[in-house]
This record gives C-alpha cells, structure tokens and sequence, in this order.
C-alpha cells in the first residue's frame, strides 16, 4: 500500500488519481462546501485512509452518521452500484468494503465512553470563554486559580470551583489587598453561570478520572490506527461547550506530546467539524491562541483539519496554516456570497484550464476543488476532483451495535465510574467544621468559666465576656496579624471567624448552622 492517500481522481474525465501526501499530512487542512455538498464522507473516506496507514484518528460526530466507520460497506447497500462505477471511473482499483476499529467517546457517557478533564486542566482562560466572562470577571477566576494554585487546593470538578469561589466572595477585602479589586458581584455572576454550565449537563465533564491522551493514541492489533469518534449530536446543543473542549483537547496535545520535526507520518490526526462555533464572537486572546496551536503542533506529529462551510468562518491567520484542502461547492446567491466565492478562490494555486470560482460554485455532489501539497510543502496546482467512495458503512449504526462495540472495547470499564477523592471542596469544608468545633468548645469553656468563678453572675462581667467573644470588632481591629503567617493559616482564621459570629445564640442550633454555612460560605 502506497503511503500517499489517494483521494480521487481530477483532471479531463477525472482519470488522474490525487494523492494526499502523509509526509506533509501533519500540515493541517481545510475541508468545506454548503450544505448537502459531501463534506462528511470525504472526512469519512480521510479517516479511513489514515486508519489503514496506522495513524490514529479523533473526530467529532456531529450528525451521527460517522459511527459508520465500524461496519464494512455492503453490495447490499442502495449506493453500490454507484460507488463501484464512481471506483472505475477514478482509477481506484484495489476499491473493496472494510470496517475500520473504532473507539466511541461522548462527553454525557451515553453513546461512547465518558470523556472527562479537571477544571484545573481546563484553566481560567478557557473557562471564561467557555462562561463568557467579562474582562473584570476573568480576572477574579484568575485570582481562584491563583489561590488554589498557592494554597494546594485541586480544583477537580465544579464543586470544586463553586466552594472556591464562595470562599473568596466572603473573603474579598483581604484578597484585594494582594491580587487587586474582587467584586462580589462578580462572583455572584460566575457562580450563575456555573450554575447554568450545570444545568446544561457539563458537570459531567470535569473530574476524575481525567482523559488519557495515549488512548486517543492507539493502534488495533493489525496496525490501523484507532478511529476516535466524539459523539455531538446532543453536545451541539451547548455549542461553547464543544468548542471548548475540542480546543482544550488541542492544548492539551500540544502542551504534553514532544517534539518530533517532520515525521513520515502524524502521530494523530484531528478533525475539528463545525469549526466557526470555535470562532464566533472569541476573544483576540482565544484565537490568538489557536493560532499558535495550529502554527506550532504540526511539529509534535498533529495534524489539525477543520470541517466548515465556508473558508470565511476561519480568520486568515489560522487559515494560512492550512496547506491540504478539500473545497466543495458554495452557493453564490447574495452579494456578500459572491465576494466569499472569489475570495475562497483566491487561495488557491491557478490552474490555466478553469477558473477556479467558477468550479467551486460548479461542483456537483461528491465532487471538489481540491489542492494538496506536494514535494518541499508546496501547494499544489488546483484540480476539480471526484471524491473516491467510502469502504465503510455509509450512514449511522443502530444503538445495539455501538453498545456491543463499546463493550467490546479496551476502554470499557476504565471511565465508567467517577472518583471523587479529596479536593478543594472537602478540604474547605474540613476547615470550617474544625473552625465550628474549636468555636463550640471556646464557648463550651467560656460558660463553665463563668459559672465557677466567685462573680460569674455579675450580670455586667457577663455581658462584657460575651461582648469580646461575640462582636470581637474592636479586638480585631486592634490586633495586628502576624508577618509569619501563611496564607491557609489566613483562610482558616477567616473561616473560623464567619463560625465565631454565627455561634451566638443556643449553641446546638448554631452548630448546625455553623458547619452548614461551612459548607457554602467557606468552601
């Protein structure tokens, strides 16, 4: 097997093959076209090819007809016939049906295994594009990740989060003094839309255990790589949510693989469909920082294809980075449509016999403008090409045959069930039931000190006694605290001041609304 893909054939009666080179195959690609133009089984026919060449392969499902990749095609299929003359037409002789292995991820843990990351992996600036936090706000979950970072606090799922969040809220004057300005109000903000991120079934995402990259990683026992298929039918309902994730996983690649120059090869392939959701409406720092993922990952063997409708809907910046594309047809039937028609055109390398935004208007179904890169990473000169068919399955598999593979699979039983070890939640709450036992006792002392001593019922000493203890404000602003002190020495005084003034009153009751108060105001 030739180690160039071969993708179909272009040129006068599309008798001349087009190849994908794998060498240059970690340079990143485009594949787009409208609607119904057969974007998704050219992503289809890529990932079967870079399976069938030991690259391992992750993609989103965003329609759910991609699951396909695990059955083998069938001359019983309504589009044999089709697809055989289509095979002859291009040349592709050794065309045949074959299944490919694939691995079923999804975010909900309902149609693939559950894919999870820790909200410290995710970090603030994700999160806050993924919030839609305000410059101001952004800032304050800087300032929590920065205390969680100082104090030892993992921040593991969103409880984690939340009962931070709640501690510097109570906690913001003190904090101002070091990190700057904490607004309550901007916290109250974050916690809601936490909340909704909650309501939205993205707690299911952050904890443990977290996502292994190795296990995108993975070859079958023949030597095919693993196809990794996302399953985004429902997740495109929080379309943040997705392009959050698909760029953490991005970063992630990125920030763990090494380096490995210009390999025969990528060591994964990546597919990022609906690839606009991952640039409306973001931060300059946001696609700033994809920018620099797709310049610099090419070097750790990744290769990065984004899946769109246009080549508008990506900035000019990242869209330079892309050397293999795949171009479909696009409907000019606006103005505005005409100028993204020649600009798309204007891309690409001419070719002396057509006019390039003429074929991408003209294509038909099935059919693209294609132009890879050749020998020392030059583009290749434009051809209209005819996509070759699939040899897997076309179309989604039913719900039993996902369940049997997903059992069937090495990653069965490795994420199934979450752990909950101790993180920033329980150690918060640990502190403020021990800052409410310590105020129990202190009071417990206090009372049977007054009751043995000679003028313990002079009702004067009694009120003085319980003035210090209680109200303490003109006693705190006098007592300097210590230089030496570390910061969750600081946190522990807080929390166990907040149980002081709540301890008033009969002292069972305040217990109880001491250690709940723990709970959610000094997390």
């Amino acid at each position: 097997m030739t180690q160039d893909i071969f993708i179909g054939g272009g040129g006068d009666d599309y008798a001349t093959p087009q190849y994908l080179n794998l060498g240059y195959a970690n340079r990143h690609g485009l594949i787009a076209g409208a609607t119904g133009t057969g974007k998704t089984v050219t992503l289809q026919i890529l990932a079967e090819s870079f399976s069938a060449r030991g690259v391992p392969v992750f993609l989103s499902d965003v329609k759910g007809d991609l699951s396909g990749l695990a059955h083998s095609g069938s001359a019983d299929h309504k589009l044999h016939d089709a697809f055989t003359s289509r095979a002859q037409k291009i040349g592709f002789t050794d065309y045949a049906y074959s299944a490919f292995p694939v691995t079923f991820w999804d975010l909900y843990g309902e149609q693939g295994h559950p894919v999870r990351t820790t909200v410290s992996e995710m970090g603030p600036l994700l999160l806050s594009r993924l919030l839609d936090l305000s410059e101001a706000q952004e800032g304050i979950l800087n300032i929590a990740f920065r205390v969680a970072d100082e104090e030892g606090l993992p921040l593991l799922d969103l409880k984690d989060l939340q009962a931070l969040l709640v501690w510097v809220g109570e906690n913001a004057g003190d904090l101002a003094l070091r990190y700057g300005n904490v607004s309550t109000a901007s916290v109250g903000t974050i916690q809601r839309r936490l909340l909704v991120l909650e309501n939205q079934g993205a707690a299911e995402l952050f904890g443990e255990p977290a996502l292994a990259l190795e296990d995108l990683m993975r070859c079958d026992a023949e030597g095919r790589g693993m196809i990794n298929i996302l399953a985004s039918d429902k997740l495109m309902g929080a379309p943040k949510l997705y392009a959050t994730f698909l760029l953490w996983l991005l970063s992630e690649l990125f920030e763990e693989l090494p380096e490995v120059g210009n390999p025969d090869k990528p060591k994964l392939v990546f597919f990022f469909d609906e690839a606009h959701l991952l640039f409306d409406d973001a931060p300059k720092a946001l696609i700033d920082k994809v920018e620099q993922v797709a310049r610099l990952i090419r070097s750790k063997g990744v290769g990065v294809y984004f899946v769109t409708q246009n080549p508008g809907d990506v900035p000019d910046d990242v869209l330079g980075q892309l050397g293999n594309r795949v171009q479909h047809a696009l409907r000019a039937f606006t103005a505005n449509d005409q100028r993204e028609l020649r600009k798309a055109a204007d891309t690409y390398r001419p070719n002396p016999a057509f006019d390039t935004a003429d074929a991408i208007r003209d294509v038909g179904t099935g059919e693209a403008v294609t132009s890879m890169l050749e020998r020392k990473g030059n583009p290749g000169v434009v051809q209209r090409t005819l996509i070759r068919p699939p040899s897997s399955h076309l179309g989604p598999i039913d719900t039993a045959a996902r369940r049997a593979l997903m059992t069937a699979s090495p990653m069965s039983g490795k994420y199934d069930t979450r752990l909950d070890r101790e993180s920033a939640f329980e150690i918060l709450r640990d502190r403020a039931e021990k800052a409410a036992a310590g105020a129990a006792q202190a009071e417990a002392e206090a009372e049977k000190a007054e009751q043995q001593a000679p003028d313990a019922d002079t009702p004067s000493l009694r009120e003085f006694n319980k003035a210090r203890r209680y109200a303490g404000k003109g006693v705190t602003r006098s007592t300097s605290r210590g230089q030496g002190k570390s910061w969750s020495r600081e946190i522990g005084g807080a929390v166990g001041s907040v149980f002081i003034k709540e301890l008033k009153g009969t002292t069972g009751r305040r217990i109880v609304r001491g250690i709940l108060g723990g709970l959610f105001k000094g997390r």
